[in-house]
């Protein structure tokens, strides 16, 4: 069943350019936990979403690539998607249980946010693609 869309679409959506949208799904939609909320399949593209994390997953070669150089793996060089949860466990679960590597290991990390902190666990692993995805959840706020 398709999750019905966000009441209010997020307003920064990052679409990626993979190279093998069916093993990209495989992954996100698997031991990550999104689901398609809409696809065009004649076009080998898909809209995932976690919550109220989306993303858009468009095949390279298709009918309109906006490819601004050469692309050459790991893509996505330079960024991060952090991905806000409620519990990392059962995705380090999911990952491990299809042997999927970690790129850091789970870990507990504080940040100062403005005049304050938060505490959060976190850990990052690599799409099929190259495209790194910090999975992060909120475990403590500090003045």
């Amino acid at each position: 069943m398709t999750p019905p869309l966000a009441p209010h679409p997020a307003d920064l959506v990052p679409e990626l350019s993979v190279r093998d949208l069916a093993k990209s799904l495989a992954f996100w939609c698997g031991a990550c936990g999104f689901a398609v909320i809409y696809d065009r399949p004649e076009h080998a593209f898909a809209c995932i979403q976690r919550g109220s994390a989306r993303v858009m997953l468009d095949q390279l070669g298709t009918d309109r690539d906006w490819v601004t150089g050469p692309l050459e793996p790991p893509l996505g060089r330079g960024i991060n998607l952090e991905i806000a949860v409620e519990d990392i466990a059962p995705i380090l679960v999911a990952l491990a249980a299809v042997g999927w590597p970690l790129f850091l290991d789970a870990e507990e990390k504080t940040y100062r946010v403005g005049e304050g902190t938060v505490t959060v666990r976190q850990f990052l692993v690599q799409d099929p693609d190259g495209y790194l995805l910090r999975f992060s959840e909120r475990i403590g706020d500090g003045a």
